[in-house]
């Protein structure tokens, strides 16, 4: 009849690129996968089947070409549905926000390429959590729908997500279409189909449709024989939802035709579940951040070889390979942490192969600007000037810079170490003096075994490391309000699934540790002084490093761990006197703010949460941060910041974590100054990206500079389509709409703005090498420079 609900229905094989199984057998699997769907198609040809992920086809394309070439004509005659916007299924909490854009700028460019389809959803049915910053991104893509399922997975209690049909509001006020499914892998049979029709969430009159996505999934296969004859004998069967073959596309398109729905979601689709895979397996995070990174640098550098007019052809292979290793180790159960050991081993590979050819294109780039004249040249790619600490050439009595003048040189651990002031998206070239240190008046930082302290700041501990009282000199201001740097382990054995799972009583199990601790002075000078601390944690073996420079407000924790545990939770706490009721976290272009209070059932049910490079407790004009350079799970439980180190899981690798850990954490604290005035961002920055020191002399020169400082430049790359141009991604960091000049001393002869896939959009004033530029709040603004 005519008030018969439709059903949108299309098979799918859901097919983890890697999980219980390693590459290799994907490979296989995707073979097996769509050569099974195919022997469908031709016996039932109104069958239409869902394959998700460029990876997956471009494995295809290389390893079974024959294959590929069916599959493609599968695709243009509509049976096969290649969907899904992004290169692989990624975990958003961890991956970055530029790494975010690559997925979707490889991933739709490959569908538009190999089949000439405009990929314009988001399918990502099974990751674990989704990020705030994902609506921006996706719109800045032209990808308008998103769908997934794993939000309705809860089985721990909590509150159950209440919508399926919805607007999804970013943390800059962009917004997409969401249609939810009830499975990945459904049944077909009556019962299936009542059921996913009964148990919709939303109940608007005016979408009497759902998605119905069924198949055999996980490790591949999709739909068999009976999927499809119980498909067929729906399409108008009496009692039950009529059945319609469809895709992705159709149903939000359809589902657009109907009206906007009345429900909008704010913020980040916070996953009830999986809270360990934050931590787990830290060398794959560890080294996801550091490539990030390095494919930062070497972009950057790059653009400044290619932009001066000097003799350089920009790798584009190499930078392919490299990005796509990257995004490949994103994938939503490689580096979440949650596959075999041979997995997370191949991606630790996978790592050190880029980090070496990014090194390689840094290096060829860096000596296209620096010439080898007896100097050094000191390159830093942040958009704001900062003092960076260099090791000194061991044949150098002293260092001056590029006007002559002496830099304070300080004698540490058999080396000499000198400060420079490095420009923004620049460098600074410094040549050898015949000062020393003692000839250079520098201020001192000093320090006890129970004390470092600066012109600004004074930290006390006690006899195991941990900090006692943070002083600010200048007010007096107290900011521990308890133990800082106090270190604290927890029986970890989750209910359900190890790699994955924290569970909340946690808590309830603490593991005593032996607070004695051998503390010695390791350095002490103008630049910098460090305590270094060994102590057992458990069974373990750790060594740390803690370090505080001159005019700074940020004591780093470099930290050196023989991991030996299992089924251990190891966090790091700093219990301040900040008041708030809410914690703040970075994301990816931005921050969120979450609850440190348990007041009611989804504030407790948040009990462990992503960031990235800080988490902060802030008052009016005071505040205190936890900053990390490699972890990505933290929870706030009043004012105390407890950052989650390293776990021990068993499942389903054995060994995973175990051996030599190596991180640095920091707090920071501001006085006087609000949230956005506070530079806890550009810490962050600074903890994260060491300068690149390259013999040779560059003189001095600067790329780009803003005006602005919550308004950051996180990528300078050259254009994707071969022209030359630059393409420079910025975004606001502070939640507040900004007016500002990007200014750049490249030979740019107009400015344009595009989208985040380097299309045009408007043209943008340029004189004088300054382009204004208004952002509202987290807004992320792409310009093209064309040279």
């Amino acid at each position: 009849g005519p008030s018969t609900p439709t059903l949108h229905a299309f098979g799918h094989g859901h097919l983890d690129i890697a999980w219980l199984w390693p590459l290799a057998e994907s490979e296989r699997k995707i073979a097996r996968t769509l050569s099974h769907q195919l022997s469908l198609i031709e016996e039932f040809p109104f069958h239409r089947f869902l394959q998700p992920q460029p990876h997956l086809y471009w494995m295809l394309k290389n390893d079974y070409p024959e294959l590929f070439d069916r599959v493609k004509k599968a695709i243009a005659a509509g049976n096969i549905l290649a969907d899904g916007a992004v290169w692989v299924e990624p975990d958003t909490n961890m991956s970055g926000g530029e790494a975010l854009i690559r997925q979707f700028l490889a991933g739709k460019r490959f569908y538009r390429d190999e089949f000439g389809i405009d990929s314009e959803v988001l399918w990502l049915p099974d990751v674990f959590g989704y990020s705030a910053a994902l609506p921006q991104i996706m719109r800045g893509c032209g990808v308008k729908y998103f769908s997934s399922w794993k939000i309705f997975w809860n089985y721990h209690g909590g509150e159950d997500f209440p919508h399926h049909i919805f607007r999804w509001e970013g943390i800059d006020g962009s917004d997409v279409l969401v249609e939810l499914v009830a499975a990945y892998g459904m049944g077909c049979s009556p019962d299936s189909t009542i059921r996913n029709w009964r148990d919709r969430q939303t109940r608007d009159a005016r979408f009497d449709q759902r998605l119905h996505v069924f198949g055999l999934g996980d490790g591949g296969g999709g739909p068999t024989l009976g999927h499809i004859e119980f498909t067929r004998r729906q399409f108008d069967l009496e009692g039950c939802p009529k059945m319609k073959y469809s895709s992705l596309a159709e149903s939000f398109a359809e589902l657009e035709t109907k009206g906007a729905p009345d429900v909008r979601f704010v913020g980040e689709l916070y996953f009830q579940c999986h809270r360990g895979v934050l931590t787990s397996q830290a060398k794959t995070k560890l080294g996801n951040r550091r490539c990030e990174i390095a494919l930062r640098e070497a972009e950057m550098w790059c653009v400044a070889a290619a932009g001066i007019g000097r003799d350089f052809t920009f790798p584009l292979a190499e930078m392919t390979n490299a990005w796509r290793a990257v995004m490949l180790n994103q994938f939503h159960d490689i580096l979440p942490g949650s596959s075999i050991k041979r997995v997370h081993d191949q991606a630790e590979a996978a790592y050190a192969d880029v980090i070496a050819t990014t090194r390689w294109v840094a290096s060829t780039a860096i000596a296209a600007l620096a010439k080898p004249d007896g100097g050094i040249t000191v390159f830093n790619s942040l958009s704001w000037d900062r003092p960076v600490l260099v090791i000194l050439p061991e044949d150098w009595p002293g260092a001056a810079d590029s006007e002559g003048r002496p830099l304070p040189v300080q004698q540490a651990d058999g080396e000499r170490v000198f400060e420079v002031a490095a420009p923004s998206c620049g460098w600074a070239t410094v040549r050898p003096a015949d000062q020393t240190a003692a000839d250079i008046g520098a201020g001192d930082v000093q320090a006890d075994v129970d004390r470092l302290e600066n012109e600004l700041i004074r930290v006390e501990f006690d006899p195991a490391g941990r900090i006692t009282s943070v002083v600010d000199k200048a007010t007096g201001c107290e900011f521990a309000g308890g133990l800082c740097n106090e270190l604290k382990m927890f029986k970890d054995t989750p209910s359900q699934f190890d790699a994955w799972d924290i569970d909340s009583m946690y808590e309830l199990q603490p593991v005593d540790l032996d607070e004695s601790a051998e503390v010695k002075v390791a350095a002490a000078g103008p630049l910098f002084a460090t305590l270094q601390v060994r102590r057992k944690v458990h069974d373990s073996e750790l060594s740390q490093e803690i370090t505080l420079r001159r005019g700074s407000r940020r004591v780093d924790f470099h930290t050196v761990i023989d991991w030996r545990e299992r089924h251990k939770l190891l966090k790091v706490g700093f219990e301040t006197n900040v008041h708030a009721n809410e914690a703040i976290h970075e994301i990816q272009f931005g921050h969120i703010a979450r609850p440190n209070h348990r007041s009611r059932q989804f504030d407790a049910d948040r009990y462990e949460v992503a960031n990235h490079r800080w988490t902060a407790l802030a008052e009016a004009r005071r505040g205190a941060a936890v900053l990390n350079n490699c972890k990505y799970g933290v929870n706030v439980l009043g004012p105390c910041i407890n950052l989650t180190l390293l776990r021990a899981p068993m499942g389903p690798d054995d060994l995973a974590d175990r051996g030599r850990q190596e991180f640095t954490y920091a707090f920071y604290i501001w006085e006087g100054k609000s949230l956005a005035d506070s530079g806890v961002v550009r810490e962050g920055y600074n903890l994260n990206i060491p300068p690149t020191v390259a013999d040779g002399a560059a003189g001095e020169g600067r790329m780009f500079a803003v005006d602005a400082d919550n308004v950051i430049i996180e990528a300078a790359k050259l254009a994707a389509d071969g022209s030359g141009d630059v393409i420079v991604r910025l975004y606001e960091s502070m939640r507040t709409a900004t007016r500002c000049e990007l200014a750049t001393t490249l030979p740019a002869a107009a400015a344009v703005e595009t989208d985040m896939l380097e299309n045009e959009l408007a043209p943008l004033e340029l004189a004088e090498g300054k382009v204004p530029l208004t952002f509202r709040p987290f807004e992320i603004k792409t310009v093209r420079l064309k040279m």
